[in-house]
């Protein structure tokens, strides 16, 4: 439980829509001793849900407001973004953070507000595999400082040099998405920073998911398995399977500004393990 870092994981809804309130909610997590403040991206949701946050623009209050927790979108579907504006979003970010941004990354989903469909993206799952692949093609190219050259089937970036660069180096941190059977994320995650599995329902299919990245990853460099269990789930069995970072996640379509504060107050993994 020592080496588990904590993080809030919130979803831009209804009273979390407001970036003036998250920045408030994330000041006070930085105080409360948490190590991050992490944002859900969405245009839309399912009812009862009403009203919805931009998550970069919302990253950036979060960054003014605080001075040590790190923040990113978890996660943003590539597939609907252009990596181009991304690259630049990315870069002003982590310079306002003072490099403290995680780039979330994953291929969206369609079921529980139409946001694919419904706005004319694409919504075939191997097509926007491949579509995510390609920008993080780009962006790892674009955070280099250099010349940036792509035709690629999806996107095209002709000699374009993004700079200044991110204050992180050689880039941001990248952490992939995907669920814990599936071997194309396990794979995209173990080329970048770390993974996220969604939909875990037991810390057994965590230690699972370790064992497969040591054996897919070709280096030994740091690397993060976040999980995101639901508000009052016991974080010591996830640590145990391999998790470094705990993301309790709140209902989307139930939580309240008080039930966030509360868990804000209760404290990191470890302070909120040794108070049960």
């Amino acid at each position: 439980m020592d080496g588990l870092r904590s993080g809030l994981w919130l979803p831009l809804f209804d009273e979390l829509a407001d970036p003036r309130v998250v920045a408030r909610v994330a000041g006070e997590a930085e105080e409360a001793g948490w190590d991050g403040v992490f944002v859900w991206d969405h245009l839309r949701w399912q009812a009862p849900v009403s009203r919805v946050g931009d998550p970069w623009i919302t990253l950036a209050a979060i960054a003014a407001a605080t001075e040590r927790v790190r923040i990113g979108p978890m996660v943003t579907p590539l597939a609907r973004r252009r990596p181009a504006k991304v690259a630049r979003e990315t870069v002003t970010l982590d310079r306002l953070s003072g490099g403290r941004l995680v780039l979330g990354v994953g291929l969206g989903d369609d079921r529980f507000g139409r946001e694919l469909s419904g706005t004319g993206e694409q919504v075939d799952d191997r097509v926007r595999g491949a579509m995510l692949d390609e920008s993080l093609g780009v962006l790892a190219a674009a955070w280099t400082g250099e010349p940036v050259t792509h035709h690629g089937e999806h996107y095209t970036v002709d000699d374009f040099t993004f700079l200044p660069r991110p204050v992180q180096r050689p880039g941001i941190p990248v952490w992939a998405a995907g669920l814990p059977g599936k071997v194309r994320p396990l794979r995209r995650a173990a080329r970048h920073d770390g993974f996220f599995p969604v939909n875990l329902s037991h810390p057994d299919q965590l230690a699972e998911v370790t064992g497969m990245l040591a054996g897919l990853r070709e280096d030994d460099g740091a690397f993060d398995i976040a999980v995101g269990p639901p508000v009052g789930v016991d974080p010591a069995p996830y640590a145990a399977a391999g998790a470094t970072w705990w993301l309790p996640e709140f209902d989307p379509e139930a939580f309240t500004l008080d039930e966030v504060r509360g868990v804000v107050r209760d404290g990191p993994a470890v302070r909120a393990s040794s108070a049960s």
